[in-house]
């Protein structure tokens, strides 16, 4: 049994970690609001709620990589980690209901579907292949962030909570594939496209490493 007083501390410097990751969540995506040149306040917000959730995600799937190649095991569940993969969840869950305001207002079932003669056809286009890996990537965001306390691991057991947190590679998939197709249905610059390319292949290149040593968790 947990003594009270550990019991205690531990709820202190969670609150403390989500003040923390609150602050800098929401100022990091204040900042990039106001660093995104455009006069549309919709695609503004959606693109700075993209990248902070992005980093915030990076960093968490970061911790289990960093200590394998330091040759540590990482435990199964960690409070810090938790706690950026739910505010990683929770920024990228508002970037899908800011970003499905963004071009076709109103409209949102047309992000999936468009009509063809008096039918809706599901869209097999870029714009549709960056939307259906999105909305992939925020189930399972929904999942992992419903799924990451206490209870639920107690309640599932350590096997079946790992097993639904290992998710979260398909998880990370399915951001990269979003985030890269949007680059070139938005028409972006190639810095910016060549820049997540590298950030994907070096983020893939650690989950390998993990998996690949003997004893990584």
């Amino acid at each position: 049994m947990v003594p009270a007083r550990t019991t205690v501390r531990r709820r202190t410097r969670r609150v403390r970690n989500h003040v923390a990751l609150g602050v800098v969540s929401l100022g990091a995506t204040w900042a990039v609001f106001a660093g995104v040149d455009s006069d549309d306040p919709v695609f503004r917000a959606s693109l700075a709620t993209a990248y902070v959730a992005l980093g915030l995600f990076i960093v968490t799937l970061g911790f289990g990589p960093y200590a394998t190649l330091k040759g540590r095991r990482y435990p199964v569940s960690t409070d810090i980690r938790r706690d950026f993969g739910i505010w990683s969840a929770l920024i990228a869950i508002v970037h899908v209901v800011v970003g499905l305001q963004v071009h076709l207002r109103g409209k949102m079932w047309e992000y999936f579907v468009h009509p063809v003669k008096g039918a809706l056809l599901p869209r097999i286009d870029p714009f549709g292949a960056a939307n259906y890996t999105g909305l992939a990537a925020a189930l399972i965001f929904a999942a992992l962030l419903a799924t990451s306390n206490d209870a639920s691991l107690r309640r599932l057991g350590t096997g079946r909570w790992r097993s639904l947190h290992a998710l979260v590679t398909w998880c990370l998939v399915f951001t990269l594939l979003h985030a890269v197709t949007y680059q070139f249905v938005e028409k972006r610059t190639w810095a910016t496209v060549a820049t997540l390319m590298a950030l994907s292949v070096a983020v893939t290149w650690l989950r390998v490493a993990r998996t690949a040593r003997p004893g990584a968790s």
